[in-house]
């Protein structure tokens, strides 16, 4: 299912919109009883929880979805859910948009719900009667439904392990975000990673009630998003031999990039899209020579080295070239944030960094988007609308904590806690280790609210877990270097700082390990963890 091809998911968004009731299947003989499952259970961890053990509810042959008249995006989200239940259960599960039903039922319910869960919670009840989930948004409502898919036994994710009935534990959830950011990046530009790897690891963030999608789409080593103001940025850029050790070729165009967006939104996932700059710049320097100041084209560039690239600052030229480029990405990207990138320009002057910079934020706000980028922004003069993303290993920063004490918002990306491209020990077969070794409990282990001095909790927008790809390849290799780590920064994001408890943690992640292997993730079986 994960490894579909692209026609294939396009078709399968299209089908979200589309009412449909399929016949009941008988089921096969029963399987085993697995343990019970606790509504403590989830990663993230929940808010609040209930238990109810008188109130158990069962999914069978005669249990509908509910959802709330009039709402398309609830019946959506109904769609999506049977869709995900349908295979293992072999029941019909049809979606009605109706106020009732005498049926057992799963009722998505947009309203009505308890006034703490803001825009992006929800609350979920359990009877014998059925699962009701309320949401104040479309956005909560869908991460209520994540809740119960890990609240159902891990076979729900293999269409051979058909049971008579399905039990959900009785009680109600109440659950909410600590913050309302909680991404993950994934770097195109080292190594290109199709449509297909993109969208399969938007379906594993969403069961994790990630929110953004960071792609970072230019570097030194490759462009790969389509601009048609200047066409050889992917067909030279992006081509044959471009990547770390030049094993990394391929782009995105216009149409791949907005039906990634696409796929991403039917999941309540925002793409953000990174063309850094000004330096990391070289794939677009050596395919078009007048982007340099000398107007000779540097060599294209397959190592991982960092730091020598830099646009020509005082030339007009560039600034058009930027202005072309952000006009083309902000039209396809319905987000609101566009990401300038603005990390290891060391061949740029300080004061030419502070000029360029003073050039370009206007630009992302002249077409509509609100500006993010690397904790270096910092060092010019940004709109208080600005985000900056912090990356470094320390717990200091004075710009960042200026920027902070300003207004700007903060999202917490340290490269020794959230990059999930670090080893995990030294014996990993792949990622880097300038940053550290990061086993589960490092990624864990950590308060973004106590991070770096003068930022505090008010400060924050977010957490982000950045994926690059200087040693990937793979699909596989994404997951192996996101999971088990991507679900403690999505705990981190979400979940309240009391609950915060790493033996819990590496407990509840234990139980996910028989769900990733129905669905194939290539996981890495982390010794620190309980894996089932």
């Amino acid at each position: 299912m994960r490894r579909r091809n692209t026609t294939t998911r396009l078709l399968a968004i299209a089908a979200l919109a589309l009412p449909i009731i399929l016949p009941a299947t008988p089921a096969t003989a029963a399987a085993p009883t697995a343990p019970a499952r606790h509504l403590s259970d989830v990663i993230p961890a929940p808010v609040e929880t209930r238990p109810d053990a008188h109130n158990t509810f069962r999914i069978t042959p005669l249990t509908v979805i509910r959802t709330t008249p009039g709402s398309a995006a609830a019946r959506r989200i109904g769609h999506q859910l049977a869709t995900t239940l349908r295979p293992a259960t072999g029941h019909a599960l049809p979606v009605l948009p109706v106020r009732s039903t005498p049926l057992p039922e799963i009722a998505l319910l947009i309203g009505g719900a308890d006034d703490r869960i803001g825009q992006q919670g929800y609350q979920l009840d359990v009877t014998r009667r059925g699962v009701t989930i309320r949401a104040n948004t479309p956005a909560g409502l869908f991460a209520g439904t994540q809740t119960l898919r890990q609240l159902l036994p891990a076979d729900i994710e293999a269409p051979d392990r058909q049971r008579t009935t399905w039990t959900v534990p009785g009680g109600r959830i109440i659950d909410y975000p600590r913050f309302a950011y909680r991404g993950a990046m994934l770097d195109l530009a080292r190594h290109f990673h199709t449509v297909d790897d993109i969208t399969a690891y938007v379906d594993l963030l969403s069961q994790y009630k990630i929110n953004y999608l960071h792609l970072h789409l230019t570097d030194d080593q490759g462009w790969r998003i389509q601009i048609d103001s200047w066409p050889r940025l992917t067909t030279v850029g992006g081509g044959p031999g471009t990547g770390a050790d030049g094993v990394g070729p391929g782009y995105l165009t216009k149409a791949d990039y907005k039906a990634v967006v696409a796929y991403a939104a039917a999941r309540h996932i925002t793409i953000i899209p990174e063309i850094d700059m000004p330096g990391h710049t070289n794939a677009a320097q050596s395919t078009y020579p007048e982007l340099n100041c000398d107007g000779v084209a540097p060599p294209p560039r397959t190592d991982i080295a960092v730091g020598y690239s830099s646009l020509c600052i005082n030339d007009e030229l560039t600034y058009r070239f930027v202005e072309d480029v952000i006009r083309e990405l902000a039209a396809i990207t319905p987000g609101p944030f566009l990401h300038i990138g603005g990390d290891e320009a060391h061949a740029t002057t300080d004061e030419d960094y502070r000029t360029f910079m003073n050039r370009v934020l206007p630009l992302v706000a002249k077409y509509g988007k609100r500006a993010s980028g690397w904790n270096e922004i910092t060092q010019a003069d940004l709109p208080t609308d600005a985000v900056a993303q912090f990356w470094g290993t320390g717990t200091t920063n004075a710009s960042l904590a200026a920027a902070a004490a300003r207004g700007n918002k903060i999202i917490m990306s340290p490269a020794n806690k959230a990059y999930l491209d670090m080893k995990y020990d030294a014996n990993t077969r792949l990622g880097l280790r300038w940053a550290g070794l990061i086993e589960v409990s490092d990624a864990y282990g950590w308060d973004p609210a106590t991070r770096v001095t003068g930022v505090g909790e008010n400060a924050i927008l977010g957490v982000e877990a950045p994926l690059w790809s200087e040693t990937l390849r793979t699909l596989d290799d994404i997951e192996y270097m996101a999971f088990p780590r991507l679900p403690a920064i999505a705990e981190l994001g979400w979940s309240t700082t009391a609950s915060h408890d790493w033996e819990s943690f590496r407990t509840r992640l234990g139980e996910q390990a028989p769900r990733w292997r129905l669905q194939q993730v290539n996981f890495y079986p982390s010794p620190q963890v309980p894996w089932i």
